[in-house]
């Protein structure tokens, strides 16, 4: 009997047909395309890679298909939103190179989305390989409005984001958000990054992008370094017809294995303050000396501050020795373990639980990776024994101290065992100078919040100024679809009077509404109010938003927005039946309505707004603030007036 003929062509239809997948085998080479309607999501693309001694992207045969289906929900332990609806249909195609080589692609297709990545099985043919080359491809339909970074540039992902035209991408890292003539929201990403090189997204030309891996950096021009069995990240894009849906999208997390902590009841989200803000003021230092910030006395009295307002922890920095001199070339030298004199580790341990708080342990790694990595086993131990439950680690520097990308398989497989190690003691993470978020948080949620954006600190420091006011309603669209952010937001001294006198140019470009809605709009469970005591002693009012606000939510929505110009957004607190709105613009003053139909039917609410008074300005008068209460239920609506840079935070209490 012949052999039945395998078709070239499979279709894939998403669980309501909003989107359909067409795979076809093209002489060889595998394709896909993406349809959404009558709508060209994604043109006719090319998929495969390179080994270092086999071209994986071309003269295969299909051996077989796969499919299935899936509809699950599972709840997150903390997050943007309680429940998450995991519904989708898979196809697996099964390959054979002509070399023997066997490869699988398999493509879950969501409503929203798509997700892809490659598989390597066992097989006799293959053991150990390398990659050095990745040919996926995402051609466009048009040429889209786009948003983007560049990468492969200096200062890792803290630059401020490029608004332009698809065409003018030069090399995009990801999320790449973009909005099409027909007015859908776009993004590009991956997920479940875990031992492989962060991907970029390469312009090819003719609105075509291309998957560019960051290399080793030893002279190999090798990508991955591999064995079989072996996976790829899963290469993601979201498909949303308005911004509410792309920030509510979770492919990236649905794409990630479920948790591996069986118990994940350690692991809180809350606010913090600490011994960080004075040295980006340049009042104290991270280094020993007069102005050292990191003291037993100086520490205990943030600890009395965090009592007394219900913080969770108090974050130091500049505590352990090796800070002085040029601490950035110190990498081979931090101790994690070894305090300075005139800090008592122990002390303020002891005396910050005594207060209901902790103390958040900081390790900066100044990219010393084997330095690190030599003391992470009896460096955790220690902070386990002293009852510790949080770290920041910082990696500061434009490259890894022997001359590896922050982004490269070597640092994948780094940021991933610190994590795991943390996890085995009990320990959540706060990771700046990270790679980014690629939902891994599913799998270790003790991976609580990351850098990977500007943050406050350029407020202070930066010779441009600082963040304008368009950032905070670009990141939510674009850094922010990665996962949660640790900005530090909570700087009420908008002038930054306690600053060096040479930074003339520098300060906060928002008002104070702006700043407090910050807390809503930015997501992270663990939020920083960064600002300096005495500064929270002025402002009394504002301070009040900052301590009730919460970090962990059932429910999120986006109720109006357009990126780089304005957002609001609401989110439910997953622990009362409170509600949360932020509101922000750029440096255009607006005045709009939104319906308070999130709230729940039949129930009244207090709301508390703190709004921009009548004549603030983000540049002239930034710190007039309205506070003032009324009673609302889901029938009514809320007037949204905000300055020029400036924002609306609002409380909605619930009654009785």
């Amino acid at each position: 009997m012949a052999k039945k003929a395998i078709s070239p062509v499979q279709l894939l239809d998403s669980p309501s047909g909003q989107l359909q997948l067409i795979f076809e085998l093209k002489d060889g080479i595998p394709t896909y395309r993406l349809n959404k309607g009558a709508d060209f999501v994604i043109l006719s693309s090319d998929l495969g890679v390179v080994l270092e001694d086999e071209d994986l992207s071309k003269n295969f045969e299909i051996i077989g298909y796969g499919k299935r289906d899936s509809s699950s929900t599972w709840t997150q332990p903390w997050g943007e939103v309680k429940e998450i609806v995991d519904n989708h249909q898979e196809l697996a195609v099964y390959l054979k190179h002509d070399s023997g080589k066997r490869m699988n692609v398999i493509f879950r297709l969501y409503d929203t989305g798509l997700g892809f990545r490659y598989e390597w099985p066992d097989q006799e043919t293959l053991d150990e390989f390398v990659i050095m080359e990745e040919k996926t491809e995402f051609v466009l339909a048009d040429d889209h409005d786009s948003w983007w970074l560049q990468a492969y540039i200096p200062n890792r992902y803290e630059h401020l984001n490029i608004a332009s035209k698809a065409s003018e991408i030069d090399t995009a890292a990801t999320p790449l958000t973009m909005r099409t003539n027909n007015g859908l929201y776009l993004s590009f990403h991956e997920a479940a990054l875990t031992d492989y090189s962060s991907m970029s997204l390469m312009n090819r030309g003719d609105n075509k992008l291309q998957a560019t891996l960051f290399p080793w950096m030893d002279g190999t021009g090798h990508k991955v370094r591999a064995k079989i069995p072996f996976v790829s990240p899963w290469r993601t894009i979201k498909v949303n017809e308005d911004l509410d849906g792309l920030v509510n999208n979770y492919i990236e997390l649905n794409l990630n294995e479920p948790s591996k902590i069986e118990d994940t009841s350690w692991i809180q989200p809350g606010k913090y303050v600490g011994i960080w803000w004075d040295m980006h003021l340049n009042r104290k230092t991270w280094h020993s000396g007069e102005k050292h910030g990191a003291t037993t006395e100086y520490t205990k009295e943030w600890i009395d501050f965090a009592s007394k307002h219900g913080f969770d922890g108090v974050l130091v920095e500049g505590w352990n020795e090796t800070w002085d001199g040029d601490w950035i070339k110190n990498s081979d030298k931090f101790s994690f373990t070894e305090s300075y004199p005139d800090y008592d580790l122990e002390e303020v341990v002891e005396y910050a639980q005594q207060k209901g708080t902790n103390i958040i342990m900081h390790n900066e790694t100044s990219t010393g990776i084997d330095n690190y990595e030599s003391q992470l086993d009896e460096a955790f131990d220690y902070y386990q024994k002293l009852g510790i439950n949080t770290i920041k680690s910082g990696y500061v520097g434009d490259m890894i101290a022997n001359g590896e990308w922050h982004h490269g398989q070597y640092m994948v497989r780094h940021y991933r065992k610190v994590v795991e190690k943390a996890a085995e003691r009990g320990i959540m993470l706060d990771v700046h100078e990270p790679i980014k978020d690629t939902g891994i948080r599913r799998t270790w949620p003790n991976m609580m919040t990351r850098e990977g954006a500007r943050g406050q600190e350029y407020n202070a420091w930066s010779g441009d100024g600082g963040n304008p006011p368009n950032y905070v309603p670009t990141i939510l669209f674009t850094r922010m679809l990665s996962g949660p952010f640790d900005y530090t937001p909570g700087v009420l001294d908008l002038l930054l009077n306690d600053n060096d006198e040479g930074r003339t140019l520098n300060r906060v470009h928002s008002t104070l509404a702006g700043e407090l809605a910050i807390y809503v709009i930015i997501y992270s469970p663990l939020h920083m109010a960064a600002d300096l005591i005495h500064n929270y002693e002025n402002y009394p009012i504002p301070f009040q938003f900052i301590k009730d606000v919460p970090t962990d939510w059932e429910y999120t929505k986006v109720l109006t927005g357009e990126i780089g110009k304005h957002a609001t957004v609401v989110r439910k607190d997953r622990n009362s039946d409170d509600w949360y709105l932020g509101a922000v613009t750029n440096e255009e003053a607006r005045e709009y309505v939104v319906n308070l139909d999130f709230l729940e039917s039949g129930k009244e609410y207090e709301a508390i707004i703190y709004s921009d008074g009548p004549t603030a300005d983000y540049e002239i008068r930034p710190h007039l603030l309205l506070k003032y209460g009324q009673i609302v239920n889901s029938s009514a609506t809320l007037k949204i007036s905000m300055a020029r840079g400036g924002g609306m935070a609002v409380r909605f209490k619930a009654r009785n």
